[in-house]
């Protein structure tokens, strides 16, 4: 899995803008949390190569960034949570979901459905 590290506001802005040409994951991972890590890790095995094609993963570090994770919950209107994994297509949120509820599938069927929609 090739992660793009999420490290600024305005950075932050351009992923969202970004979605409108390809879907994007935002994880926001707790590196203190063992469930955040139990998850990221369960995310990593499942992905395959050619995922990175269709949606565009950015890695979220929570308690280095704070700031933009707050500035997520409030441009996206999803509330914090942690880990979460959230889902942009077309600057919308297709998916989102938190702890073990993040799910491989659900990410890319939620692609496919926020690209149809």
């Amino acid at each position: 899995m090739h992660w793009q590290h999420l490290t600024t506001e305005s950075q932050l802005i351009e992923v969202i803008k970004k979605s409108s040409q390809k879907p994007v994951l935002l994880f926001k991972h707790s590196t203190r949390c063992s469930i955040s890590k139990t998850t990221i890790d369960r995310l990593e095995r499942n992905w395959k190569d050619n995922d990175n094609q269709v949606i565009e993963p950015y890695y979220l570090d929570l308690l280095s960034y704070r700031s933009i994770s707050n500035l997520i919950a409030e441009s996206l209107n999803v509330e914090h949570e942690s880990p979460q994994a959230i889902v942009l297509v077309d600057q919308k949120v297709v998916y989102h979901a938190s702890h073990f509820e993040i799910n491989y599938q659900q990410i890319l069927a939620s692609v496919d459905a926020g690209i149809t929609n």
